[in-house]
């Protein structure tokens, strides 16, 4: 025989809260909230177990979701926005079991029963109307104890995949770590030094400022040998990041009209991705508003873009535009010559090294930064040109190994989450032993 389904409203009280979440006073009793963490309030309003379901959108903005419900015994508060669903006897139904049904079946039981357009919310009375397989008391018990176990299982699995996931993160760290120190690739006697690369990227500037394509630029002071962080091969050199850029600017300081249509891309922090320029979110510019800002910068397709205010600051990506935009001043451009390989430096940038170093010297309140002096003055090691392209093509290579870990990784977890609830849901089915005549009564009265 099955178990025998009963509406909430039918076994259960539904009581809303009545404590406005930002008018509680902190006491001795805990708050339940909409938040994992409880607050606290100096009265309680129910003494029961009891499963806390929250009436409004956990998202908003017309979607439909609950991030999650609890479960809360003893003497608490309830936020406003929140009920309670109360059993009515404890030995017909466990509050413990009902926060688990409702837990694993809380996007087809709650979240489809969630109503409006803007203001999203969940009615009391679409609770009332959730059916529930109501075992015996016993097996409800049983069941809460098979779940606990699963779950504690299912933890210690997770707990795992996100150790796994930190190594994984540490490792591409040092990948970039021993590419900049010349420990990723063998160095080759026959590479010309990088020294004689930096003549040469020192020659073009000077010939780019007689044409005026550049304004000259002050002397960078000399990166002493006692002041380096860490020794290089013998081949590499020590340079500025103002001495191998042709220009490092930034966008324009006073944000123009910008809107989701028009005709020029207007790039600002948000758009900055690792893999180059998310066009997701992009507005527009006019192109009058444009051509006042590209005398400052001209950003082009493969120049190095980098975040250099708030908290994203050290995010570098390579533009993958090939028609013309304009920045915000919380992006830099770094203008590369032929002699620097873009993608080299971009992942030397991303290094431990460099990066520490960036968010260390960040000043501000509001809102911290880095400034173009700062990047210009910033020291970085460079390799010969032809070992730029082979520890570009070595980092690649181990990047995307890194890359499908990371993806099997998460593909583990997923199936363990599955795998979870496929085995708790089975543990929902009805056993073969039919319920006695007493508790089929219990329920009956209970209902009366």
């Amino acid at each position: 025989m099955d178990w025998e389904k009963y509406k909430l409203g039918e076994i259960c009280r539904i009581e809303k809260g009545i404590t406005g979440i930002n008018k509680a006073i902190p006491g001795d009793f805990p708050m339940v909230v909409t938040s994992e963490e409880r607050k606290s309030h100096n009265e309680y309003q129910i003494d029961d177990d009891a499963v806390i379901i929250p009436l409004v959108s956990s998202t908003g903005h017309g979607h439909k979701s609950l991030k999650r419900i609890h479960f809360q015994q003893g003497k608490f508060a309830l936020g406003s926005i929140l009920c309670a669903v109360i059993p009515k006897d404890r030995k017909v139904l466990s509050a413990e079991y009902l926060y688990r049904f409702l837990d694993l079946n809380k996007e087809n039981e709650l979240v489809a029963r969630m109503k409006g357009m803007a203001n999203v919310t969940l009615p009391m009375k679409e609770i009332a109307q959730i059916e529930i397989p109501l075992p015996p008391i016993a097996e409800q018990i049983e069941f809460t104890k098979k779940h606990d176990k699963l779950e504690n299982s299912s933890e210690l699995i997770s707990s795992e995949f996100t150790h796994q996931l930190d190594l994984l993160k540490k490792l591409r760290q040092q990948i970039l770590q021993d590419a900049v120190q010349g420990k990723l690739v063998p160095q080759d006697s026959n590479d010309e030094p990088a020294s004689v690369l930096l003549e040469r990227i020192k020659a073009e500037k000077e010939q780019l400022v007689r044409e005026k394509v550049i304004r000259k630029e002050k002397t960078l002071p000399i990166i002493q040998n006692d002041k380096c962080p860490f020794a290089i091969p013998e081949s590499w050199i020590w340079s500025r990041l103002g001495e191998i850029c042709i220009k490092i600017t930034d966008g324009t300081h006073h944000s123009p009209l910008n809107s989701e249509t028009g005709e020029i891309k207007y790039v600002t922090a948000k758009n900055i991705k690792d893999n180059g320029i998310d066009l997701t979110n992009i507005t527009y510019i006019s192109q009058d508003l444009h051509e006042e800002i590209y005398n400052r910068c001209n950003p082009e397709y493969g120049d190095l873009l980098f975040i250099k205010d708030g908290a994203t600051t050290g995010i570098v990506t390579i533009s993958n535009l090939q028609e013309q935009f304009s920045l915000l001043s919380s992006v830099a451009l770094l203008k590369l010559p032929k002699e620097i390989h873009n993608k080299f430096l971009m992942y030397a940038i991303r290094s431990p090294f460099f990066y520490n170093s960036t968010r260390n010297d960040m000043f501000g309140v509001a809102i911290t930064r880095v400034t173009l002096e700062k990047i210009q003055y910033s020291g970085i090691p460079i390799p010969p040109l032809l070992e730029q392209h082979r520890i570009v093509a070595k980092i690649d290579q181990l990047i995307k190994l890194c890359d499908e870990l990371e993806h099997t990784i998460k593909q583990n977890q997923t199936y363990t989450r599955q795998l979870l609830q496929v085995a708790l849901k089975e543990a929902l089915e009805p056993s073969a032993s039919e319920y006695t005549h007493r508790d089929q009564t219990k329920i009956i009265q209970m209902k009366c």
